[in-house]
């Protein structure tokens, strides 16, 4: 519809060689990069907690809010057939850009937190038993963590966890020997947050096939940064959150299978999620709407969707070898700096980088670098069995996107050796 249209671009760098990436140009798109902090330029390097928002994503948003804005589903009137057109467009958008096989298999939520305590309770609670096993490993996030705790709780299942090697990595053989009949789940993350450790996820999933458990894997830090394609990894569930990928924040997404989410019970009851309500019996919406009780982030779904496009067009292949190239660079310079350590050296790794310096507390090194104009960020990144795995109590995390620039990782270097100066 008009207003809404959506770009049809697709990756045209999936195959043959990317030409050299101009990040210069794709910063132009981003405002609050101009912004400046205690008067020096913004140094955003904090992209794994949240990415900033290009101008189509901005506008996208202003353009609803002050020409389209309706509610979805439920009007004959010109404004709300609109904003649904624009609301399911974005689902088929989202649908082509994870590879999945039908759109109906894309639930919009608040974010991978929610997807993933979608599944708990709406798959798992239903099926898990008193000595059944649910296997994760010790690079997760909480939100990967603190579900299943509660699902084992609810059910008597048993949580097992998969050891982090000392370059975090985890242990394949280990996971390996996890796996049996025993297992119902297996839900993992497709790149740390933490540590930028990029795990071998179809070799996993695979593993975990062959004795029955499905999968969920969470993709809250790949999704932005590298090519997912659902079909080949073929994971039972996926997660991801639009904040993370330059869409608003309150809009995510849980991918499941079909069949599975057939099966499924709502997660939630309220309005759209139903054909047919009495006091005596409710019949429920066909899938994916049985799943999104309520009004929707009707914005948010259309900011996802113009930001999905707008990665398109820049294209998801270029995005990931640029981002490999910030992180190269980014780590030769940080291990020349006296006493600074990354935690978190895997063969493969997104472009996170987690470090300790001397003894200089993360917060401390946070705090001045932001007096710097520096953005980084400090704590236990919300994976604090991680940090205990490494028996450090938070890391300073600098993580990068493609608007960033090798320049502003030397700004990062000279930040550090301030901090140097002042804890001599």
């Amino acid at each position: 519809m008009a207003g809404f249209k959506r770009s049809t671009a697709v990756d045209s760098h999936r195959n043959g060689t990317r030409a050299s990436f101009d990040a210069e140009r794709h910063r132009k798109d981003f405002p609050i990069l101009n912004e400046k902090i205690y008067g020096k330029p913004l140094v955003y390097l904090d992209n794994a907690a949240t990415t900033q928002k290009p101008k189509p994503v901005i506008e996208a948003l202003s353009r609803y809010y002050s020409a389209g804005n309706a509610n979805i589903h439920r009007g004959i009137h010109y404004l709300s057939q609109k904003a649904t057109d624009a609301y399911d467009d974005a689902r088929t958008t989202i649908q082509q850009f994870l590879h999945a096989r039908d759109s109906r298999e894309i639930v919009f939520v608040r974010g991978a937190t929610e997807g993933i305590n979608l599944v708990a309770q709406s798959y798992g609670r239903n099926r898990l038993t008193p000595g059944d096993e649910i296997v994760i490993t010790g690079l997760e996030h909480h939100s990967n963590i603190v579900p299943w705790q509660m699902l084992c709780q609810q059910t008597g299942a048993r949580l097992r966890v998969a050891p982090v090697l000392d370059n975090g990595e985890v242990s394949l053989d280990a996971y390996e020997k996890l796996l049996n009949d025993r297992t119902k789940l297996v839900s993992i993350a497709h790149v740390s947050n933490a540590l930028g450790t990029i795990n071998p996820a179809k070799r996993m999933i695979q593993m975990a096939h062959r004795v029955g458990a499905p999968v969920l894997l969470d993709g809250a830090q790949s999704a932005p940064h590298l090519a997912v394609d659902l079909e080949d990894l073929d994971c039972d569930f996926f997660v991801f959150s639009g904040h993370k990928m330059f869409a608003p924040t309150g809009i995510g997404v849980l991918y499941g299978k079909l069949d599975l989410l057939e099966a499924m019970p709502p997660y939630q009851g309220g309005g759209d999620m139903i054909s047919a309500v009495s006091f005596e019996k409710t019949t429920y919406n066909k899938v994916p709407f049985k799943f999104e009780a309520g009004t929707p982030h009707i914005a948010g779904v259309i900011g996802l969707g113009r930001a999905i496009d707008y990665v398109n067009q820049i294209g998801i292949d270029s995005i990931f070898a640029y981002e490999k190239e910030l992180l190269a660079y980014a780590t030769e310079a940080l291990l020349k700096i006296p006493g600074l350590r990354i935690i978190g050296t895997a063969k493969e790794k997104a472009s996170i980088i987690s470090f300790v310096l001397a003894d200089v507390h993360p917060h401390d090194i946070g705090t001045i670098l932001d007096q710097e104009g520096v953005a980084i960020r400090a704590g236990h990144h919300c994976a604090m069995p991680l940090m205990e795995r490494f028996k450090v109590p938070a890391t300073a995390r600098a993580s990068f996107a493609f608007y960033n620039t090798k320049s502003e990782i030397d700004q990062l270097v000279k930040a550090i050796h301030s901090v140097l100066e002042v804890f001599g």
